[in-house]
């Protein structure tokens, strides 16, 4: 209990730092400053994965059922990228909707700040839930690792618009509060003639919570192939969420031009329900785990870097050779790949 309890602290101090000192005066993040956010936040989580590696050879955490620590430390760096990975369709869908809301640039940490206390509650109890009914009925893995197969199918074939204004949460609590028709500074709530009001920037934070919640049904059985272990499976979670507000400012603009990493997160899906179809039939290392999760989004990214180089060369010889009237240019043509994050938008549905 008392290494969950000092987990939470970490936490909470993490966070209380984030919004009380170094974000107290709401302000459009620069690309520079959520780089070096996100690289301090891929930093703790590095350190923490020391800090598991003395905890599980120690016997530290009750629920380690003697498991070493070099292997706590595959699984935990395993999960983590894993949630890091399957974060990326996660960033491009939040861009979407604080575009369709215009939400302020000064206010879009907020936003993410306050996810994330939600995402730590529901990834919390979906996790110990999960943890729970895998132990009670093993038979679960082969349906949890369906599901991911599926998932990853229909991310390969399904191009979804984000439709926020369909989402039904939002006609929930439209029943219940007036939503003002402009921004009240950073305000989620404001009186009006006696009559509490919800602002845009808080129907905002509602569509990407209940995002959020959506792409937890992906993520979490996908760690679930990687370990059972609720200590692992919790802060390796976690800590990719704790970066993931940071990483969306680097990421946010230029992530679409990035094709070829869906078809790495499909892989990386497509795998992992693969392995836990296989958990108890097949020991995968943990560490050919980590590798090909690994290489599968190193390839996504640089695939994606040099078709993007290849198409700016190719605009710019067709430039400097139009093609003659009539008739196509013989240059080659590259297809884009599936539509980044659209697959997962399941809110608004």
């Amino acid at each position: 209990m008392a290494i969950w309890i000092g987990f939470f602290v970490l936490v909470f101090v993490l966070l209380a730092l984030d919004l009380g000192v170094f974000n107290k005066t709401p302000h459009a993040v620069t690309t520079r400053e959520a780089m070096g956010w996100t690289a301090l936040w891929i930093t703790l989580s590095l350190l923490f994965g020391v800090f598991v590696y003395f905890a599980y050879q120690n016997d530290w955490v009750p629920s380690g059922e003697g498991m070493s620590g070099q292997t706590a430390v595959l699984k935990y760096l395993t999960g983590y990228l894993v949630e890091k990975s399957l974060s990326m369709d996660n960033i491009f869908v939040i861009a979407m909707i604080f575009a369709y809301f215009k939400v302020p640039k000064q206010y879009q940490h907020r936003v993410l700040f306050w996810g994330i206390l939600g995402a730590l509650f529901f990834r919390g109890a979906m996790i110990g839930l999960g943890v729970v009914l895998i132990k009670k009925f093993g038979w679960l893995t082969y349906v949890f690792g369906v599901f991911l197969l599926y998932s990853a199918y229909k991310m390969w074939t399904t191009h979804e618009g984000v439709h926020p204004n369909k989402n039904p949460v939002i006609k929930w609590v439209k029943r219940f509060f007036p939503v003002t028709k402009s921004f009240e500074g950073e305000r989620f709530f404001v009186r009006r003639r006696h009559i509490i009001a919800a602002t845009p920037l808080f129907i905002a934070l509602l569509v990407v919570e209940t995002t959020d919640i959506m792409f937890a049904f992906d993520s979490i059985p996908a760690i679930f192939a990687i370990t059972t272990d609720p200590f692992l499976v919790f802060t390796s979670n976690i800590f990719a969420i704790l970066g993931l507000r940071s990483l969306y400012f680097v990421l946010a603009s230029i992530i679409d031009k990035f094709r070829y990493l869906q078809h790495a997160l499909v892989f990386i899906l497509a795998y992992v329900g693969v392995k836990m179809l296989l958990v108890h039939h097949v020991e995968i290392p943990e560490w050919l785990s980590l590798a090909v999760i690994a290489l599968s989004l190193g390839a996504g990214i640089l695939a994606s870097a040099y078709l993007k180089r290849r198409q700016e060369g190719r605009e710019k010889l067709e430039k400097e050779i139009p093609a003659e009237e009539g008739q196509d240019s013989a240059l080659p043509s590259d297809e884009p790949g599936p539509q980044m994050g659209k697959s997962k938008i399941r809110a608004g549905s």
